[in-house]
């Protein structure tokens, strides 16, 4: 694999875990609570920077690395759309419900069991209404789907390179 997609590798990875970092700063430090589409938008930002990452350090044999980019990327981009997806419901439809209790993203949450083995980085918080905030002036989930979006089409641009 020559230096380009690992370089691209790399800061997908950075880029997914630096987003859940900031994420878990304004829970913890800024007091802004999660909500379940929250916490499914943070496990897919973790799981394509685990893919990312894992296909960066991956060696350089001819036809593995062509084979690892294209499956990494071809994964990165369907985890990209889902996340993608999931910030477009919180923000269109989550986010005006009472309640998002028993939504998909809280029974993906509760069937992983992430939220009792991590509860500070996976515990739903907060209903989509109290975690609709705004960083800049633009709302918390649509910055998640702007970097998705971003990922996907790295994603994309890995798998063509291969």
């Amino acid at each position: 694999m020559n230096p380009r997609p690992r370089l691209l590798l790399a800061l997908m990875a950075l880029a997914c875990f630096a987003s859940v970092a900031g994420a878990l700063f304004a829970q913890h430090h800024l007091d802004m609570q999660p909500c379940p589409w929250c916490i499914l938008q943070r496990i897919l930002f973790l799981l394509i920077g685990t893919v990312a990452g894992l296909a960066a350090l991956l060696p350089e044999a001819a036809g593995a690395a062509r084979l690892s980019r294209r499956l990494s990327g071809g994964l990165m981009l369907l985890l990209a759309l889902a996340g993608t997806a999931a910030a477009l419901y919180q923000h269109f439809v989550a986010a005006k419900l009472p309640s998002c209790d028993l939504t998909l993203a809280d029974r993906i949450i509760s069937g992983l069991g992430l939220d009792a083995w991590q509860p500070e980085v996976f515990e739903v918080r907060a209903s989509c209404a109290e975690a609709a905030v705004s960083l800049l002036g633009v709302p918390f989930e649509l910055w998640s789907a702007a970097l998705f979006v971003l990922l996907g089409a790295a994603a994309v641009r890995l798998a063509r390179q291969a």
